[in-house]
C-alpha cells in the first residue's frame, strides 16, 4: 500500500519517495513495523485469550517447572502471523510472485495451525486436527509451490558460468548466462560447480527428462515442506525455543535472498542469480521482526504460546522461502535443530516399538522425546533408556540459551559451505 503510494509521488519528484524503491529501506521499514506491532498487539490478544479461557493443555510429564505452565494462553502465533502480514501489505511490491508466495504460505500454514488449536481448546480434543489433514495441508501447500515455480514467468534464475585461466585453470571471473532460464535447479554446498539441476536425475527418461525433472523436484518441495513444518511444530516446547531458533533461521535465510537477488554479489559467491528475488528479504525482514516481538512474551517464563498456530505456519515460511531461493537443499544443516528434533521422535517411537515385540517390553533410546525434553531429565537410572546423559537436569532457560547458540553455528556452518568446495 504504502510502496505505491511512494511510487506514485515518486513519479512527481516528491522529495524522499525514492527511498521506497531500496530493498534495504523498505526491509528496515519491515523489520520496525513488524516489531513495533507485535509488542502493541501481543499484550491486547494475549488479554483476549485469556478471557475466553484458550489456555494451553498440559500433560503432566514430570518435567520440573511444567505444571506452572498450565492455563498460560496459546495460538500466540496469531500475533506472529498479523505481525508479518501488515508489513508487507504495507511496504512490499504485492505484485512480485514471491511475496504473494510467501504470503499464501503464511495464510494457508496459519489456518492449519489455527484449526488443530481450536479443537485442542475450544472443543476440547486433545488431538487437535487429524494428522492425515495436517499432512493434506502441508502436501498441498508444496503443491502450490512447486507448480507455481512450474508455471509463474516470473520465476527464473540466471546461470553463473565460472571463466578459468588458460594456464593455471584458476577462476578469474564469474559471468552470467545472457537470458533467463526457467529449471529446477538448486544450490548444494562442498563442490566445484554448486549448481544442481534435478534434470541429471531424470535424463535416462530421454524426451520426459525435463518434465520428470519437475515432478521429481514438486516431490522435493513436498517433503521439504513437510518435514520443516513438523520440525518446527516438535522444537515449539520449550518457552523462546522455537522463537529464537526460527529467527536464527530467518536472519540466515534474509542474508541468502539478498545475495542471490544481487548479481555483484551472487558472482562473488559464485551462485545463481535470481532475479526479483530481492522482494523476499523485504518479508523476512517482517519475519524476523514479527518473532522478536514475540519473543517479548514467548521468553521464559512465558506469557503466550504460540501453539501450533504459530510452529506449523514458521517451519512452512521457512520451508518455502528456502525453496523460493533455491536453497532447499541447504535447510538439513541451517535447520538441523527442526530435523534432529523430528528424528528423535522417530527413533524413539521406532525403538520402542522393535523392543516391545522382541523383548515384550518397550525401551527408550532417550529419557524422553522430543530431544530437547531429554535434557530436562534426571539420568539416574531411574528411566530405561539408552541414553543417561546428562545426569543432572537441564534448566529449562539453559537448554534453550544452548539451542540458540547451536542454532547460530549452524547457520555460520550453513554460509560456510557457499565458499568452501
Amino acid at each position: 500500500m504504502l510502496y505505491y503510494i511512494f511510487e506514485l509521488l515518486a513519479q512527481s519528484n516528491f522529495p524522499g519517495a525514492r527511498l521506497m524503491s531500496y530493498i534495504t529501506f523498505r526491509s528496515g521499514a519491515a523489520f520496525v513495523l513488524s516489531l513495533i506491532i507485535a509488542l502493541i498487539i501481543g499484550r491486547r490478544i494475549i488479554d483476549m485469550l485469556q478471557k475466553r479461557q484458550v489456555g494451553e493443555i498440559i500433560r503432566n510429564l514430570d518435567l520440573e517447572g511444567q505444571m506452572s505452565k498450565k492455563g498460560t494462553p496459546t495460538m500466540g502465533g496469531i500475533i506472529i502471523i498479523i505481525s508479518i502480514l501488515l508489513p508487507c501489505i504495507l511496504v512490499g511490491d504485492l505484485s512480485n510472485v514471491y511475496m504473494l508466495l510467501m504470503i499464501t504460505a503464511t495464510i494457508w500454514m496459519g489456518i492449519i495451525g489455527f484449526l488443530d488449536d481450536y479443537l485442542k481448546t475450544a472443543r476440547k480434543n486433545k488431538d487437535g486436527l487429524n494428522g492425515r489433514f495436517k499432512i493434506v495441508g502441508q502436501v498441498g501447500l508444496g503443491l502450490i509451490v512447486g507448480l507455481t515455480m512450474y508455471f509463474s514467468p516470473d520465476i527464473v534464475i540466471r546461470e553463473n558460468v565460472e571463466v578459468r585461466s588458460a594456464d593455471s585453470n584458476e577462476v578469474v571471473e564469474v559471468i552470467y548466462e545472457s537470458e533467463d532460464i526457467k529449471v529446477p535447479e538448486t544450490t548444494i554446498p562442498f563442490v566445484k560447480n554448486n549448481n544442481f539441476n534435478y534434470m541429471w536425475l531424470t535424463e535416462w527418461m530421454g524426451d520426459y527428462a525435463e518434465t520428470g525433472s519437475w515432478i521429481l523436484f514438486i516431490i522435493v518441495v513436498i517433503f521439504v515442506v513437510t518435514a520443516t513444518s513438523n520440525g518446527a511444530n516438535l522444537t515449539d516446547g520449550l518457552d523462546g525455543l522455537a522463537t529464537g531458533t526460527s529467527a536464527i533461521i530467518g536472519v540466515a535465510l534474509a542474508i541468502m535472498a539478498y545475495l542471490g537477488g544481487n548479481v555483484i554479489y551472487s558472482s562473488y559467491l559464485n551462485i545463481m542469480y535470481i532475479p526479483q528475488s530481492s522482494e523476499l528479504v523485504v518479508y523476512m525482514a517482517a519475519f524476523i521482526g514479527a518473532l522478536i516481538g514475540f519473543l517479548w512474551y514467548n521468553a521464559y517464563p512465558a506469557q503466550v504460546f504460540m501453539g501450533d498456530t504459530g510452529s506449523l505456519t514458521l517451519g512452512g515460511i521457512i520451508a518455502v522461502f528456502a525453496i523460493l531461493i533455491h536453497k532447499e537443499l541447504l535447510i538439513p544443516l541451517l535447520c538441523a535443530i527442526f530435523f534432529v528434533e523430528d528424528l528423535s521422535v522417530i527413533i524413539q517411537v521406532a525403538y520402542f516399538r522393535y523392543t516391545t515385540k522382541k523383548y515384550g517390553v518397550g525401551r527408550r533410546v532417550f529419557k524422553m522425546s522430543p530431544l530437547h525434553h531429554h535434557f530436562q531429565k534426571p539420568g539416574n537410572g531411574t528411566i530405561d533408556a539408552l541414553i543417561q546423559h546428562p545426569k543432572i537436569p537441564i534448566p529449562e532457560s539453559k537448554i534453550v540459551t544452548r539451542f540458540w547458540i547451536i542454532g547460530i553455528l549452524l547457520a555460520a556452518m550453513t554460509f560456510v559451505t557457499l565458499k568452501i568446495r
